[in-house]
């Protein structure tokens, strides 16, 4: 008998109605058992759990080592930083789980494993912490419950048999070298012997805005003693951007993770050129790319660092187009903006404008030579000693100088780049580069003259990405121009003696693109 079709009255329904409280009314569709002959035979007859041991993670020293330089920071504070809460989709149903980023670079800590899970950094006297710094860091997490408890199979948001099994606090201990504790400790852990710090109380600092019940906690603490919360709010801004700051010099792990999202991604470029004659024509023809390449995220990653930008003819000229409902239409280009992010969610950041014929126009392979030269003089600029901002200037002054010989720019070039003119900018309005890692704009709290006023250092990981945006309703553009728009993104290590572009197997130069996609359609022909 279906749910619809239970003989219930309509005056006993709105009674259960009225009497069950609103949060327990999402359970009704599952008609668990409740006796206790059933509590006992759920219990029983399950195989042990496997014992094996927990091979340390590479990543553990790593993130010991980050853990040292951020307590050199705040010596005599405790430092609280969530993974975060699963966040919801749709009424009962969550997006996949992903921890906040600054909690899995202080951790090591990737994938899905530690939802509500936080970091707590206790001071201790100067270099008798952790790695010889001022602070012992613990884990709270809330572990695996055996099956012989009724979270085992009544829990759908913890229990085994509604999310699979979660590691054991050992487990986790030895994964990342971090002494771990139940959850249910959690709340004297971040509030004991907190308050004033004048009046002898100690001082808490909390990436705020990642776990709302952690926020709650920290703030009823203070508010319990005392502490000034406009004051407070100042040091936790304080945590969460040395915690950004923290990430902008990437160690020996990190860039190896960068480059095994990088090459996944190129991968997933390659599937993308693969579908394309299967996307030409559709009615939603960016979603054939779309989803080739989110098939690859899942394969060899985690998940997509970000929603894939598949931009086809003028939706090209939208920078963050991720509807992706068009259709591709024969003689267009389509910009695809995309990235694969690791399991350690250190994600890729790659864009190619691609003939969907396989062949370029002359108008448009114009257009793609004059990206592609910015591109690579601000290349030429990314290296030590140079600031973050030369790089966009460098590609700047390329767009410029191409755009007057066009005869598109109302002014010269030397005019338009003056901080009076900036007329090249209705072309190209973002930014030449970001940094990149676990976030796809990653550091993007670290302080201004950190990121963009920096001077530029080895191990520092960002984007270089010129573009020309002609959309189909600009009247002051010659019309051969209009309706497209061309990107090209590559993701840049900045080493010793210069830079290493992470993502130079995938062709860039439009005679390479035209060769690529031939010989991807060939041999797919062959096959």
């Amino acid at each position: 008998m279906s749910e619809s079709s239970q003989h219930v009255t309509p005056s006993a329904a709105s009674q259960d109605s009225e009497e069950q409280p609103l949060e327990q009314r999402v359970d009704n569709r599952s008609q668990r058992p409740n006796t206790d002959a059933f509590r006992e035979f759920m219990a029983s007859g399950w195989a042990a759990p496997e014992t094996t041991n927990t091979a340390r993670s590479e990543v553990a020293e790593y993130a010991a080592a980050r853990r040292a330089k951020l307590s050199r920071l705040f010596p005599g504070e405790r430092l609280v930083i969530p993974a975060g809460a699963p966040k919801v989709r749709s009424n009962d149903t969550d997006y996949r789980f992903r921890p906040h980023s600054a909690f899995a670079h202080v951790t090591g800590m990737g994938v899905d494993h530690e939802p509500e899970a936080v970091l707590v950094m206790e001071p201790t006297e100067d270099g008798q912490g952790d790695n010889g710094s001022g602070h012992t860091a613990t884990l709270y997490f809330h572990p695996m419950a055996g099956r012989d408890s009724d979270e085992f199979y009544a829990d759908a948001k913890n229990g085994e048999f509604w999310v699979g099994p979660r590691p054991t606090l050992q487990q986790l201990s030895d994964e990342f070298d971090l002494p771990t504790e139940d959850l249910s400790g959690l709340e004297d852990a971040v509030t004991v012997n907190a308050g004033n710090a004048a009046l002898g109380g100690m001082t808490i600092r909390l990436v705020r805005d990642v776990d709302l019940n952690m926020d709650a906690l920290v703030d009823t603490s203070r508010l319990n003693t005392g502490v000034d919360l406009e004051q407070s709010d100042a040091k936790d801004a304080n945590l969460t951007e040395a915690l950004s700051e923290l990430r902008l010099i990437k160690d020996d792990y990190e860039i190896g993770q960068l480059r095994h999202a990088v090459d996944a991604t190129i991968r997933g470029f390659e599937d993308i050129v693969a579908v394309l004659p299967r996307a030409i024509g559709g009615e939603r023809g960016e979603r054939v790319v779309e989803g080739a390449f989110f098939s690859r995220a899942r394969l060899e990653g985690n998940d997509l660092g970000y929603d894939t930008i598949a931009a086809s003819g003028n939706n090209a000229t939208v920078l963050h187009w991720i509807r992706n409902n068009g259709s591709v239409k024969p003689g267009e280009m389509i910009l695809v903006d995309a990235g694969v992010e690791a399991e350690s969610l250190y994600t890729a950041d790659l864009t190619r404008t691609l003939p969907v014929d396989g062949s370029y126009t002359d108008i448009q392979r114009k257009v793609y030579q004059a990206v592609l030269d910015a591109a690579d003089a601000a290349f030429e600029i990314a290296v030590p000693g140079n600031k973050f901002r030369d790089v966009h200037a460098a590609a700047m002054k390329v767009l410029a100088q191409r755009l007057e010989e066009w005869g598109l720019l109302p002014v010269s070039a030397d005019v338009s780049l003056s901080e009076a003119g900036q007329h090249h900018r209705r072309w190209m309005p973002h930014g030449t580069s970001h940094h990149l890692g676990l976030d796809v704009h990653d550091c993007a709290q670290a302080k201004r003259e950190l990121y963009l006023d920096a001077v530029i250092e080895p191990g520092m990981v960002f984007t270089i990405e010129p573009g020309l945006y002609f959309k189909a309703e600009d009247l002051s553009i010659p019309e051969e121009y209009r309706g497209m728009g061309v990107r090209i993104e590559d993701d840049v290590l900045i080493t010793e003696n210069g830079n290493e572009n992470l993502s130079e197997a995938l062709p860039r130069s439009p005679e390479d693109v035209e060769t690529w996609i031939q010989g991807i359609w060939n041999r797919s022909a062959n096959a």
